[in-house]
């Protein structure tokens, strides 16, 4: 006989009133200070963001303070709130440090974080003082050859690193780079000042221009480390799933602003003396993209709600994140590739806005685990599980 759920799997998924405020103001504020035309002019800046959109973000709206503990000048709210950000950055294709700095850095200074480091870099975060470039890894996991690939040697009170960081992003412009890089004992978090002596920083020229990668060589840099060893076991999985969650809610975004520009295309296109979404085809697709984009958000607005009960375990956690994200992947390309395709000719053209969309479907797929390596992890939880 199946057991009934535990109580945290019963849990509300409506959102409060209070973050129905927090959704709409971003959607308002993302659709004048990030449209289209503001996308393609930071798109070709030197910095890749626009640096008073950054700072309208920090000070007047507290974007970046949104989710940190209020001992360290957040406004201690949660994952939810973030989520909700970060579905309607997606959906603008937001250029700006967000994600890497408040989405990845925050938490990863939070959860493993000493109490040091957490009293150091969290308020100036929160205030949005500094910027932090971030690696986005294929697979999060300590023993992936990125990590591998930066040594840090400990002589006393010094640490110093040596190796190469393959992709950091926004490691061109931001003030620190957080880096794991591996140790005699496993690995670390380390905190490098983007100007310190030995450091060699190359800017990507990557296909998805709204957001800025680079590659970090680091020869005999001086560092400073910030992780807690005996927060890593615990710390690390939580924080790895919560970057999962925060990136399926950006692919959320770009997979509806995908539908919204078709609906509006295929109403406006006609063929035949009548526009082309009066033909039941096009129909069909803008429903089957509907169908994905639902099924997406139900996944992430539950695991955001999973992660904002502290009753849920993290491993459970992880599953509902993993699944999130591997919901993402498919939604996020197949909306992409079907706004192109319904757009016709212009559908891949510069001009038009579903190849920007397209190309951050085609980058985010590589982030914290591929599709094959998310679906790998599903069977192994359930397999050991035994659903």
């Amino acid at each position: 006989m199946r057991k009934s759920p535990p109580a945290f799997l019963r849990m509300r998924l409506a959102l409060t009133d209070d973050q129905l405020m927090i959704r709409d103001a971003a959607e308002r504020f993302l659709g004048d200070v990030s449209d289209s035309a503001a996308v393609r002019r930071a798109m070709a800046g030197e910095l890749g963001y626009e640096p008073m959109v950054w700072r309208r973000i920090a000070e007047e709206l507290g974007w970046c303070a949104l989710a940190i503990d209020e001992r360290y000048g957040g406004l201690g709210l949660g994952p939810v709130e973030l989520v909700l950000i970060q579905e309607q950055a997606g959906r603008r294709l937001l250029c700006a440090p967000f994600f890497s700095t408040v989405c990845v850095a925050a938490t990863l200074i939070d959860a493993i974080g000493t109490d040091a480091a957490r009293a150091q870099w969290l308020p100036r975060i929160a205030a949005g003082a500094c910027t932090l470039g971030v690696p986005l890894y294929g697979a999060f996991d300590a023993a992936a050859s990125e990590v591998r690939a930066l040594g840090a040697h400990v002589d006393g009170a010094r640490v110093r690193l040596d190796g190469m960081v393959a992709q950091v992003a926004d490691g061109a412009s931001a003030d620190v780079l957080l880096l794991l890089a591996k140790t005699e004992g496993g690995f670390g978090l380390f905190a490098v000042e983007r100007g310190a002596p030995g450091v060699e920083i190359a800017a990507l020229p990557t296909f998805d221009r709204t957001r800025r990668f680079a590659r970090v060589h680091c020869d005999g840099v001086p560092a400073r480390r910030i992780d807690d060893a005996a927060r890593i076991a615990k710390g690390l999985p939580r924080a790895a799933a919560l970057l999962r969650l925060y990136l399926a809610a950006e692919q959320l975004g770009c997979a509806q602003q995908c539908l919204d520009l078709t609906v509006a295309y295929t109403a406006q296109r006609r063929q035949f003396g009548r526009p082309i979404a009066a033909f039941q085809a096009v129909k069909h697709r803008c429903a089957q993209m509907m169908v994905k984009i639902e099924a997406l958000r139900s996944a992430v607005y539950g695991a955001a709600a999973a992660a904002a009960d502290a009753r849920v375990p993290t491993r459970a956690l992880a599953m509902d994140c993993t699944m999130a994200r591997l919901i993402a992947v498919d939604a996020a390309f197949y909306c992409a590739q079907e706004a192109i395709q319904l757009h016709g000719g212009v559908g891949f053209t510069w001009e038009y806005d579903p190849q920007l969309y397209f190309k951050r479907a085609l980058a985010a797929a590589n982030w914290f685990g591929r599709a094959e390596h998310l679906a790998a992890e599903l069977a192994d939880a359930v397999f050991e599980e035994g659903v």
